[in-house]
């Protein structure tokens, strides 16, 4: 069975490709010719060019597949132009699940992310059944998500076997770009945060969301969500924890949620005059105004989704970024 990978060149993506590959799975993996091949070292995966923008590169890159893990996204929480971000994030969805459709695919499984499900507003842990609506995303990415979701959902009403999959946020090793999560890793090696804010992420490991991925397109029911998550720990919690793992000291000082988004909005609005990226993003400082708390319940009950400890995973992240010159 030959299966179609979008976004192997991601952190997920690039994990979710070496579970294929152990699996014995014949993986082909959708790629611009501009991505970084640096998740595909020592893959034996077949590489196709194309963009999901362009829904004829799209389809030729399905066919033949009998099952297709879309993953790719494009991700960023400062984007000076928002349309590209839609262009790929929902119509580049959309080409692939009609592509699918009108092909021989027989299952669908769509990475979308938890910020489609929450938070909420009183900090607690969403789940797959979280009243939340478009006006509720902070940001063109999250915006671009939801509306992806919801082109999922369409095509799983037109009968295409679509599960979808909601990964919160995945440490480990092999984060290049890095994520949001992995930047807080690195600005806590590099001695770039003497401060913290009161706020909260789902952390897990990315082997696990991989290995998630492939359970619910052996588990999962058509056109059901599941989150793929790990153990929710505050921000103080996850730098204490970098603070054993590492032995440098974890800052004690807690900032108001003001003070860094008035700094955030500042940078931000500087770096869309200048030719630079903020070192806070606005998007990211109005996330953190609450925890993003969430459960894996349903993933357990029925895809027998078991993550590990978030704290091994951390421990391979801090290694690796080590090794690869990431700490000065």
């Amino acid at each position: 069975m030959t299966v179609l990978l979008t976004g192997a060149s991601g952190f997920v993506g690039g994990h979710l490709l070496r579970v294929l590959e152990e699996e014995g799975a014949g993986v082909r993996c959708l790629l611009r010719e501009s991505s970084s091949r640096l998740n595909l070292e020592g893959s034996r995966a077949e590489v196709v060019f194309g963009d999901l923008r362009d829904a004829e590169s799209v389809t030729a890159a399905i066919d033949g597949c009998e099952l297709v893990y879309h993953c790719a996204a494009d991700y960023r929480l400062f984007v000076r132009k928002p349309e590209e971000m839609y262009a790929s994030n929902v119509d580049g969805t959309a080409n692939v699940l009609r592509a699918c459709a009108e092909s021989a695919v027989r299952r669908v499984i769509y990475t979308s992310t938890v910020g489609t499900l929450g938070p909420m507003a009183d900090d607690s842990a969403a789940d797959e059944t979280s009243n939340v609506g478009l006006t509720d995303m902070v940001g063109h990415y999250k915006r671009s998500k939801f509306l992806a979701k919801q082109e999922a959902k369409r095509w799983a009403g037109r009968g295409l076997d679509i599960v979808i999959v909601h990964p919160s946020a995945p440490v480990g090793e092999g984060d290049h770009k890095p994520t949001a999560t992995g930047k807080i890793i690195l600005d806590f090696l590099n001695r770039r945060m003497p401060a913290y804010v009161d706020t909260g992420l789902n952390l897990v490991d990315v082997r696990d969301v991989a290995r998630g991925h492939l359970l619910a397109a052996k588990r999962g029911r058509k056109g059901e969500e599941y989150i793929l998550g790990g153990r929710n720990m505050t921000l103080s919690e996850i730098l204490r924890t970098l603070s054993r793992i590492t032995g440098l000291a974890a800052p004690r000082l807690r900032l108001p949620h003001w003070l860094p988004l008035s700094l955030a909005a500042v940078d931000t609005t500087i770096s869309r005059v200048l030719p630079r990226e903020p070192w806070l993003p606005l998007e990211a400082i109005q996330l953190a105004r609450h925890k993003m708390y969430f459960d894996s319940s349903k993933a357990r009950r029925q895809l027998g989704y078991e993550p590990g400890s978030p704290e091994v995973a951390l421990a391979r992240a801090v290694a690796w970024y080590r090794d690869h010159g990431y700490v000065r």
